[in-house]
């Protein structure tokens, strides 16, 4: 029989409980990456504010009025609501929603208006891709004397994910809308109403003081 040093016995078990630790936290580590990775609030790769390229058409905001993250979960009403900014020659909109879990895609086009905000009612069955666009190569504007119409195609969407499942991120988001559907045909304050949302930054001088509030059926 072999004798072992005290300190040896001592020096394995150490060992063995720091592989344990470490084990475990590394287990721990994985699981925290899958659950974010399998969580679309922190992967999702939206943008809420849409537009901001050259061209008087493609340069016009369009904004879905949802979290900074671009991931929303409206509720049981399914209320959600864009904003679409200022311009002298407006267009009409393209907005389309595309399920994840391969239902078929839906889209809607709305007419050509000035600023405003538009609330709807989106029915989910699953988390679904949300996309509003102006069709700024559609040829209702009356004047292409622009030298850079033609990059006016590729003004980026406002992109947003829709999901089921309501965290309190989402509450003071559904207050707002709800709020504003309160006001459908009337018109708001535009600063109030985009400082709910946390947009006051894009406010300038060519927006008007009051919005109109559309709600479509």
């Amino acid at each position: 029989m072999v004798d072992t040093p005290r300190h040896m016995g001592r020096f394995s078990v150490r060992s063995t409980l720091l592989s344990a630790a470490v084990g475990l936290v590394t287990c721990s580590g994985f699981a925290v990456m899958v659950e974010a990775q399998a969580n679309p609030r922190s992967t999702f790769p939206g943008r809420r504010v849409g537009g901001g390229t050259r061209g008087e058409c493609s340069a016009r905001s369009l904004i879905h009025l949802v979290p900074e993250s671009s991931v929303y979960a409206p509720g049981s009403s399914g209320l959600i609501g864009l904003l679409q900014g200022p311009s002298s020659s407006p267009v009409s909109l393209t907005v389309s929603f595309k399920p994840e879990n391969g239902s078929e895609e839906s889209t809607r086009t709305l007419p050509a208006t000035p600023a405003n905000i538009v609330l709807m009612a989106a029915k989910l069955q699953s988390s679904t891709v949300w996309e509003s666009s102006f069709n700024c190569n559609s040829g209702e504007r009356g004047n292409n004397s622009d030298p850079m119409a033609f990059v006016q195609a590729i003004a980026p969407p406002a992109l947003s994910l829709l999901v089921l499942d309501v965290e309190p991120s989402d509450q003071p988001i559904q207050k707002s809308l709800n709020s504003l559907q309160t006001q459908c045909g009337k018109t708001v304050s535009t600063s109030q109403a985009m400082a709910q949302f946390g947009l006051s930054d894009l406010i300038t001088e060519e927006w008007p003081k009051q919005l109109p509030v559309r709600c479509l059926s």
